[in-house]
């Protein structure tokens, strides 16, 4: 008979530890598309190795799943703002949807982080959450300011076009999760 293993809830970590983990993540979230867009543009295929693969969610789902909600908040919304500071992506009229959609991401994977349920389909609801928050700020952005060249099909397009970088966090963050969960269970037993 096999044996099940049960993996351990993830400790509250300190603000020192939870202040860590976020500057870590949006040094990644910045770094990674940078990154991106280097390989896009020796490739010859440009910005859109970004859009296609998301690298900046990585980081920001990923903290929140570990270190809490507060974590993912704040590194959700402060990425796009530095990644935009420094190198001018993502683009202003997107800025707004960035922060809002990965503050999101951020929030929900930190709340859903101790739950009992599969990791894939908390990674699915912290998605589908994500992309429920970008879908509402795009809304307020447009009524707000209806030149922002922001459209029902630029949505859409996102949305296609980002499809490698859903299979890729699929791929990816549950696993990761389930090392980390894993690895801090030994440590406490």
């Amino acid at each position: 008979m096999m044996e099940k293993t049960k993996v351990k809830a993830l400790p509250q970590f300190s603000v020192k530890v939870q202040s860590l983990a976020t500057l870590g993540a949006i040094v990644l979230a910045v770094a990674l598309p940078q990154l991106f867009h280097v390989v896009g543009a020796v490739s010859g295929l440009g910005t859109a190795l970004g859009a296609t693969f998301l690298p900046m969610h990585l980081p920001i789902i990923f903290i929140g799943f570990f270190a809490g909600p507060y974590a993912g908040l704040v590194s959700g919304a402060l990425a796009p703002a530095v990644s935009f500071a420094i190198s001018g992506m993502p683009n202003l009229a997107m800025l707004p949807l960035m922060i809002g959609e990965l503050a999101a991401y951020g929030f929900f994977a930190g709340l859903l982080r101790n739950e009992r349920m599969p990791s894939f389909l908390k990674l699915l609801t912290v998605q589908l959450a994500g992309r429920l928050v970008r879908a509402a700020v795009t809304l307020v952005v447009v009524l707000a300011v209806s030149k922002t060249g922001i459209t029902l099909s630029s949505i859409y397009m996102s949305v296609v076009t980002g499809l490698p970088g859903i299979l890729l966090q699929w791929a990816t963050l549950p696993l990761l999760l389930f090392f980390i969960q894993s690895k801090l269970g030994e440590n406490r037993e």
